[in-house]
């Protein structure tokens, strides 16, 4: 059949193609950022940054910077960083990029340190003109923002 016929038949013929508005807003799943290769480029940033985070607390900040940097996830009742799923997966993102030498974990200190080579994988995806880069920047400022007020809590008490 080609696209004159098709057309004129469709014209003889009563066709219509039901649509369903959905009222209610479109909010993304945590299932869809649980993603190792995004994990990994999310601690990789955080250990670039000149405030190291703790292990300890490395789920959480993933969580709450993706929380803050998405706007699918701002006033979500869905808490990325108390998910457990999130923090799983963190912890096999940390082991995968410490075995790789993309990162080393300081036991004395507790905290993560980024290694050259890390250096170089961040700092070429955040380079690129694309929209990962753009939401690794987002990312980032959420990391910052989030270090920042933890800090003026601190000087508050």
């Amino acid at each position: 059949m080609n696209f004159e016929i098709f057309f004129s038949v469709l014209a003889v013929k009563d066709v219509s193609i039901p649509v369903v508005v959905d009222s209610h807003r479109h909010q993304l799943n945590n299932e869809a950022l649980f993603q190792l290769p995004l994990i990994c480029l999310i601690v990789l940033l955080m250990a670039k940054d000149k405030r190291k985070p703790r292990v300890s607390e490395i789920g959480q900040l993933v969580g709450e910077s993706i929380e803050g940097a998405m706007s699918g996830f701002k006033g979500s009742a869905q808490h990325l960083g108390w998910s457990a799923n999130l923090r799983v997966r963190t912890v096999k993102a940390i082991t995968f990029l410490e075995s790789t030498s993309l990162i080393h974990v300081d036991n004395r200190k507790s905290r993560l340190a980024i290694t050259d080579l890390g250096k170089k994988i961040i700092a070429k995806a955040i380079s690129q003109d694309d929209d990962l880069a753009y939401n690794l920047a987002q990312i980032a400022r959420s990391y910052r923002n989030i270090c920042v007020a933890k800090q003026l809590d601190l000087e508050l008490e």
